[in-house]
């Protein structure tokens, strides 16, 4: 029986924008996904000491951009797991929770894949799921750097994906935020419209 193609699209979503759903989609599409499982970081162990909105909040909005697409949910797996959100603790407890019928593909940006050789317990992420990094033009070469890193392991289970050129950064939407400009278009409209409710990053 073949096994089901679960996505997972981990990340701190402060906020979810556009550039996350279209990377989404194209793994989703590129590698035949039966669902995209998106994971709100509670306490993301790359950010210390850096200010982000309640985990609820971001949660919330991960919901609000993902309800309209059949295959897309959230989980709050790691909102329910005290201490640092490790990517390696979730698709551990992911395979226990979905059993053996599935076969499990983490989705990142170039970013956070060249960030993969400090991830916790990596060697053993890579032995439990396939790892797919979004590239744009001009990144394609740092990701077939991180494949090296890894050896054979890499060759196996690390693989890019050239996808849509998005310039947005959550970063950069925050500071708009605070400056008063317009995010249209670049969040869904829920999210713009959670935001303005309940006043974040003002």
């Amino acid at each position: 029986m073949e096994k089901r193609r679960i996505g997972i699209m981990g990340g701190t979503f402060d906020p979810i924008h556009i550039g996350h759903l279209v990377i989404a989609e194209a793994v989703y599409e590129t590698y035949r996904l039966d669902k995209v499982l998106f994971i709100p970081a509670s306490s993301p162990p790359h950010k210390p000491g850096v200010k982000v909105a309640p985990a609820l909040h971001r949660y919330v909005m991960t919901v609000l951009a993902t309800v309209g697409h059949p295959a897309f949910s959230v989980s709050d797996i790691e909102m329910r797991r005290p201490g640092p959100s490790y990517s390696y603790d979730t698709v551990r407890a992911l395979r226990q929770e979905m059993g053996d019928g599935c076969e499990f593909f983490f989705i990142l940006g170039t970013d956070a894949a060249k960030e993969l050789g400090t991830w916790n317990n990596v060697d053993e992420l890579l032995d439990l799921c396939h790892f797919v990094a979004a590239t744009r033009p001009g990144t394609q070469r740092a990701v077939d750097d991180v494949i090296k890193q890894f050896g054979e392991k890499g060759q196996a289970k690390i693989h890019p994906l050239s996808t849509p050129e998005l310039a947005i950064s959550a970063t950069d939407i925050r500071k708009r935020i605070q400056t008063g400009r317009s995010v249209r278009f670049i969040l869904p409209e829920q999210v713009e419209a959670y935001i303005k409710k309940e006043g974040l990053y003002r």
